[in-house]
């Protein structure tokens, strides 16, 4: 089932973050180290983390070959003073491109190119960030539910 793109209005969502530079196809093996250390800094500090979601927000470079800036952080309920590997970052708000993917995180190739070829149809210029909202990981991975948000100009 192809993903179905909507444009909706998105409010920044204030994450806990490690930022790691990746190049695109090697996400999966940054993520596990980066999101092990946000998760112990929330542990350290409670009360910071209450229902949010694991969200990896990516500032796409305009060379395709080069490594992309990944923050892999967890949504946070408020400010706090960052430490270490950990920062403070939010995700933008403004117009964006939205759909939701559903079925095993390995396959979201196919609801980010279901993005940009909607992008491209609608004559819709990208603005060089994105991000995944993470829902909890389902037993089944093909219920899995994963929105993938891209900004517009």
């Amino acid at each position: 089932m192809s993903a179905s793109v909507s444009v909706q209005i998105a409010h920044p969502r204030t994450l806990a973050a490690v930022r790691r530079q990746v190049r695109i196809g090697q996400v999966g093996a940054a993520l596990k180290p980066a999101l092990d250390k946000v998760w112990e800094f929330l542990r350290q500090n409670p009360g910071l983390h209450t229902d949010g979601h694991n969200i990896f927000l990516y500032h796409h470079p305009t060379n395709r070959e080069a490594p992309m800036g990944v923050d892999f952080g967890v949504e946070v309920s408020r400010l706090f003073e960052p430490s270490g590997d950990i920062a403070l970052t939010t995700t933008p708000a403004g117009k964006v491109a939205s759909a939701l993917h559903v079925g095993p995180y390995e396959r979201m190739r196919e609801t980010h190119d279901v993005i940009h070829a909607w992008a491209k149809a609608n004559r819709m210029t990208l603005a060089g960030k994105s991000w995944e909202i993470y829902g909890d990981p389902a037993h089944d991975p093909s219920k899995n539910l994963t929105r993938i948000e891209y900004l517009l100009t």
